[in-house]
């Protein structure tokens, strides 16, 4: 059993149950995203999911080049180019990587596909400087634990709420920092037929962080609790009917397909679907606010 003796003692025990506290608050799977492969599945009209099975990537094509959305980790760059080449697609059409936020999970395999196709690397401002670094900067949550991944050298910069334009497709960028300080939402509009939808590929929202980091008080990263609430607040409002998360999970997306599939022919739509998300991160971020000032005794 842990004693303390005196003041120091007992200061030295309070910060040390609050370090085991937050890691256990904080604790995820250590181990690597698995790299299962997933054929690829077209979502509607010239919007495909090519992803692996556990970690996004998504396809905008268009006859004037297309727009890949994340890069899963390194491993999966091949499986991914493979997916886009299954669908009858150049690599050489890839005219524009743009990413969520910048872990190892999700742009692992950026350098590696910009390699492959030569496309122009884009994201907001802090992520751009993450991915020229090659790991987040210590005002990331998840900074002490996560992985590096190979630099870029050549990446540009987006505003919150600027629109790309690659070939027919128009893609707005959505600051939504949170789980990252750089964290990007991505929105569009996709048409197959007389059927059209909203899609909005939303990024993380959860508090996954490092062990002892606190969001309610971080000194590395002073803005978290605002940029949350932003967050929330964006995604909640955007226009979405086809929601779409960098884990497919988060999002039920294989279980939306399997109803599609059984029959369902309009399972993918959810206008309330971006509402019901933020809203449900939101809560699981006031849990985690409550969790901490209760175990620093506030």
């Amino acid at each position: 059993m842990l004693q303390a003796h005196g003041r120091k003692g007992q200061a030295a025990l309070g910060a040390l149950l609050l370090t085991f506290a937050l890691g256990a608050m904080s604790a995820e799977p250590s181990a690597a995203p698995t790299i299962e492969r997933h054929a690829p599945v077209r979502l509607l009209g010239n919007t495909y999911y090519v992803g692996t099975r556990d970690i996004s990537a998504i396809l905008i094509a268009s006859d004037e080049g297309h727009v890949l959305i994340d890069a899963g980790v390194a491993d999966a760059a091949p499986l991914i180019a493979e997916n886009i080449q299954k669908l009858g697609f150049n690599l050489d059409d890839v005219r524009t990587i743009v990413v969520s936020h910048a872990h190892h999970d999700h742009v692992g395999g950026v350098a590696e596909l910009q390699r492959m196709t030569g496309a122009t690397v884009v994201a907001s401002k802090s992520a751009a400087r993450a991915l020229r670094q090659g790991r987040g900067g210590e005002d990331d949550p998840q900074f002490a634990r996560k992985d590096a991944f190979a630099a870029i050298e050549h990446v540009g910069a987006i505003s919150d709420g600027e629109t790309l334009q690659v070939g027919l497709v128009a893609i707005t960028g959505h600051a939504t920092p949170g789980h990252t300080p750089g964290g990007m939402s991505w929105s569009w509009y996709s048409c197959e037929k007389l059927r059209c939808a909203n899609f909005v590929y939303a990024d993380s929202l959860t508090t996954d962080a490092a062990e002892g980091f606190r969001f309610s008080d971080s000194t590395r990263y002073r803005r978290a609790v605002a940029d949350f609430r932003w967050s929330f607040y964006i995604v909640r409002n955007l226009r979405c009917d086809i929601l779409l998360t960098p884990h497919p999970e988060a999002s039920n997306l294989w279980g939306r397909i399997a109803q599609r599939d059984a029959g369902k022919q309009d399972a993918l739509f959810d206008s309330n679907a971006c509402r019901t998300y933020s809203n449900a991160a939101q809560r699981a971020f006031n849990d985690r606010l409550e969790q901490e000032k209760n175990i620093s005794g506030e």
